[in-house]
């Protein structure tokens, strides 16, 4: 094993001066950092003005009261029976569809079912879609809407003889809209027998 030159470095025992002169060293850059700054970043800046981007306020769905349904209800009012929103169309401003009929004392009254939005002039609801048509004589039930698709169970009558009260005819039936109407379909999974 060969000896060294030099009997012990000088640094290789740690003396309280060495850890002055590192204490010293580190608050010297601190300090030099601190007053040398770098410049603005100027490549992807085309001007100084800032502009904040806002998320745009949810709209909120059309209301029900105060549309005038075309419904046939002589002294009796129509009702509201169910209601759902969602965004029917994809615009980002959602739709209210409504099951609606008159205020029948006896008896089954048969359901519209209409599609509603805001006006874009006054902001009020209006009717733009009539789904189910009260001719049509059908009772609503099982009605929702998920994802872009309104659905429902049509109960309905097989002949005039059949009486109001005991509907005879069941139909699963859901609406999408296409971009131009809303087409009607059996839902998804339903089977005829």
């Amino acid at each position: 094993m060969q000896q060294s030159a030099v009997p012990e470095l000088a640094h290789a025992q740690t003396r309280p001066i060495h850890w002055v002169a590192t204490a010293t060293a580190v608050a010297g850059v601190v300090a030099l950092s601190s007053v040398v700054q770098p410049g603005s970043a100027t490549a992807a800046q085309t001007h100084t003005e800032t502009h904040r981007r806002t998320a745009p306020a949810a709209a909120a769905p059309p209301g029900t009261t105060g549309v005038d349904f075309p419904l046939q209800c002589g002294p009796t009012k129509a009702v509201v029976a169910r209601k759902a929103t969602g965004d029917l169309d994809g615009d980002g401003r959602p739709e209210t569809v409504a099951v609606v009929h008159c205020d029948a004392t006896m008896g089954t009254p048969p359901d519209g079912v209409y599609v509603l939005t805001r006006s874009a002039d006054s902001g009020a609801p209006r009717i733009v879609a009539t789904l189910v048509d009260p001719k049509d004589r059908v009772t609503v039930t099982g009605f929702s809407l998920r994802a872009g698709t309104v659905a429902a169970t049509l109960l309905g009558y097989s002949s005039d003889a059949v009486p109001n009260c005991c509907p005879d005819l069941k139909t699963p039936t859901a609406w999408h809209w296409n971009g131009t109407a809303f087409l009607r379909t059996p839902p998804a999974g339903t089977h005829s027998v």
